[in-house]
């Protein structure tokens, strides 16, 4: 999987998915103080899955209608223990296949998917 990791994404959990076999690049050494727009943009170019830990992105793909069809994971999971974070959040991307194209809310015990669209009229104007 190609996945983007925000720059406020754990080290560890992007060490455990990079140990996986995934693509990823992160944002704290790749464009570190990047914008948030700048941010999905590059995911979306790129074609990676974005996953952050900031609400923000939300408002970027449904409130401004960025284009976000890469999909964007939010990751609002407990973390006390950051080793046992991180195998969690690779356990969780790697158990769907179905993220591009969705915004994903990850909670300790459920996953919230809404899908990202950008209606005709944001197209034409």
């Amino acid at each position: 999987m190609r996945i983007l990791a925000n720059e406020n994404f754990p080290g560890l959990s992007v060490q455990e998915l990079r140990r996986l076999g995934h693509d990823v690049l992160w944002v704290r050494t790749a464009m570190p103080g990047a914008r948030d727009d700048a941010i999905l943009a590059c995911a979306q170019t790129e074609e990676r899955l974005l996953v952050t830990l900031d609400k923000d992105f939300g408002e970027l793909a449904f409130g401004m209608r960025l284009p976000a069809s890469c999909g964007i994971v939010l990751f609002r999971m407990k973390m006390t223990d950051a080793r046992a974070a991180a195998i969690n959040m690779a356990k969780v991307l790697n158990s769907r296949s179905d993220w591009n194209g969705n915004f994903a809310v990850v909670e300790d015990d459920r996953i919230r998917m809404r899908p990202i669209t950008t209606s005709i009229l944001t197209l034409i104007t």
